[in-house]
């Protein structure tokens, strides 16, 4: 299990610095860094400044998400994400009226326009919470989907709103984006099928 976590947090991530993986993965430092220079020595992954999955990294990937993949109920899992493309809408449109406004670049000069959007955020949190638990019922290594929106949803609402769309941080947007492609890939969909269909992220 740690092999599949260590190989799709790079994934999803890009590149990564080995000491951050921990920390996005919520395991312990020392067995991901073990688990790391395993997979370096059998070719899975590049590693210098940053870890990056090789070619070898990707195929053994799909493997490994494919026999996750095999004992899940796919109709219930895709029941579910049909629920989060709604919720997906919604958050879209936050962070998009967070970003911009009236057309240009929000300036966040506006307490007031800029809280009401936020306010817009416990709505959503509320809403994906249980699609992720009920995912996570057959797919428990998606259930820290939960945790890390949590962590970020505590940060913006103690009030530092950076943590809302902050990139190459674990914030609510980095995270959300991350669900969404686990949650592609657990329904057995693709990302340019959802584009095509309007769903993408």
């Amino acid at each position: 299990m740690l092999e599949l976590k260590v190989l799709q947090a790079v994934r999803l991530k890009g590149r990564v610095a080995s000491a951050e993986l921990a920390t996005t993965i919520g395991e312990n430092a020392a067995d991901v860094t073990e688990t790391v220079a395993s997979l370096r020595g059998s070719g899975l992954l590049i590693a210098d400044k940053t870890v990056r999955l090789s070619a070898e990294g990707r195929q053994r990937l799909a493997e490994l998400l494919g026999q996750e993949r095999s004992s899940v109920d796919v109709p219930a899992i895709l029941a579910e994400y049909e629920k989060f493309r709604r919720i997906n809408a919604e958050f879209k449109e936050l962070v998009t009226d967070w970003q911009i406004r009236d057309g240009e670049p929000n300036d966040h000069q506006d307490p007031r326009y800029d809280g009401e959007v936020l306010a817009r955020l416990d709505d959503v949190h509320k809403k994906v919470l249980p699609i992720i638990g009920s995912i996570a019922g057959q797919l428990p290594r998606l259930g820290f989907y939960a945790d890390k929106l949590n962590n970020a949803y505590e940060k913006i609402r103690r009030g530092d709103a950076t943590w809302l769309a902050r990139p190459l941080v674990d914030s609510y947007h980095t995270v959300w984006f991350e669900l969404h492609e686990e949650l592609i890939g657990a329904a057995g969909l693709t990302r340019g099928g959802e584009a095509a269909a309007g769903h993408a992220h």
